[in-house]
């Protein structure tokens, strides 16, 4: 199973009314907790994504019937949103790095000038280490999360105010 298999459950478990869900295989293990001081975990012998959806669709089914099901609890900041603020978010699960070792100064500061393409961070998933790219030009308003700390997927990284 690759990350962006993994991205696609993470999703789908952030869009119902599903709070945890563990998939296991005998050649395959998945675990996928919204609660934000938990983690996701994964280990897999061999791909086997259509299995593990079916599975996922199999998990949807009750939860979707269910009339008393309460609203999600996933802890989220409340933080008025400025009109003129975008967010760059993470892609995927993983552990955030402001710079690509501990000796290294950060990728991005705030009051740094971001364009499309300009690495802001890296973010360590299933011991790869992925480039994070700003995907809009203007300035570091904030950095949403500290250094060296777990991250979810679309999960506001940094505050750019648009050029």
């Amino acid at each position: 199973m690759d990350i962006k298999e993994i991205q696609a459950l993470i999703k789908f478990v952030s869009q119902n009314l599903v709070d945890e869900v563990e998939i296991n295989r005998k050649d395959f293990k998945l675990l996928i907790k919204k609660n934000p001081a938990q983690f996701v975990s994964a280990q897999v012998s061999a791909p086997v994504m259509q299995q593990a959806m079916q599975q996922a669709q199999m998990i949807q089914a009750p939860i979707a019937d269910s009339s008393t099901a309460s609203a999600p609890a996933v802890a989220v900041e409340a933080a008025p949103k400025a009109t003129n603020v975008i967010e760059i978010k993470s892609p995927m699960v993983g552990t955030f790095y402001r710079s690509s070792n501990p000796e290294s100064p950060y990728f991005v500061n705030v009051g740094d000038e971001v364009s499309p393409g300009k690495t802001v961070c890296i973010i360590e998933a299933m011991k790869l280490f992925n480039e994070i790219e700003s995907e809009v030009k203007g300035r570091i308003v904030k950095v949403l999360v500290d250094n060296a700390t777990p991250v979810e997927y679309d999960q506001p990284l940094f505050l750019v105010e648009p050029n």
